[in-house]
């Protein structure tokens, strides 16, 4: 299922122990939208729902509900650090395209929901 880098859990653990959360965990989610037609979030919640698939690997807990666990069945959460920045992404096996900015993803299927690229790229 979904799997995340040692990075990404070690800034995620110390993200939540600095928020005077360490037992929340990350939410991971797919909506349709973007410039691609679906795209990602992720928030902190305090515990899962019924139905999520929750992963708890290097220290940490991913929950994922079950429209967007078919769409990141093999992905990778990881951490980047750039020039603009460091934060988490999404490395998604089942993206046939995305945009440049990285939140807007099609699996091929969900070409009529996509909109022009508004990330600036």
């Amino acid at each position: 299922m979904l799997t995340i880098s040692l990075d990404a859990a070690d800034q995620l653990k110390r993200f939540l122990d600095e928020q005077g959360t360490p037992d929340f965990g990350l939410r991971v989610f797919v909506a349709p939208g973007g410039c691609s037609g679906l795209q990602y979030g992720m928030t902190i919640d305090e515990q899962s729902e019924e139905g999520d698939e929750v992963i708890e690997t290097g220290g940490v807990r991913l929950m994922v509900d079950n429209f967007s666990a078919m769409y990141l069945e093999g992905a990778e959460i990881d951490y980047v650090n750039s020039l603009m920045g460091g934060g988490f992404t999404v490395r998604n096996p089942n993206a046939v395209a995305s945009c440049a900015c990285g939140h807007s993803f099609d699996t091929g299927g969900n070409a009529q929901t996509s909109q022009g690229c508004g990330c600036g790229s």
